[in-house]
């Protein structure tokens, strides 16, 4: 039986706040390794480079913010600048090894924070969990 209006306007509020506390979590999980607005820059840049310009709109900051963003992820070795072979009074940021290997931990460690949580739901839990998943799947695609 459907919800009346106020049970559907409840359930997605209860929704909304369970999806971002469970986002946060797992985007704090690994703040030890890298703060989540630095996670967020690599991982635009993991299928090619891109300005400083472009990550600050993408990331919806200031230029002078992603500057400094870049600056650190340059200085950690994370990330590298390069002219841009089509338009030299422009700068490329790229993803190094270094950056790519910090990636690829960050995202094992929050999935076995994630596998834990869900490891220790009953059966029925899982299943749920597994039905929900489709259903916001499809929330998120419209």
């Amino acid at each position: 039986m459907p919800l009346d209006p106020e049970g559907v306007t409840a359930l997605s509020e209860d929704l909304r706040l369970a999806c971002m506390r469970i986002s946060r979590r797992v985007r704090f999980e690994s703040t030890d390794e890298l703060a989540p607005h630095h996670f967020s820059v690599l991982a635009r840049i993991e299928d090619g480079p891109l300005t400083p310009r472009r990550l600050a709109d993408i990331e919806k900051v200031s230029a002078p913010s992603m500057t400094r963003t870049v600056g650190h992820l340059v200085a950690e070795g994370l990330a590298e600048r390069h002219d841009d072979p089509e338009d030299g009074r422009r700068v490329l940021v790229e993803l190094t090894g270094h950056g790519r290997k910090a990636l690829r931990q960050i995202r094992d460690r929050r999935g076995r924070w994630m596998s834990e949580r869900v490891r220790e739901l009953s059966a029925d839990e899982q299943q749920t969990l597994a039905a929900a998943t489709e259903i916001l799947a499809r929330i998120a695609a419209r």
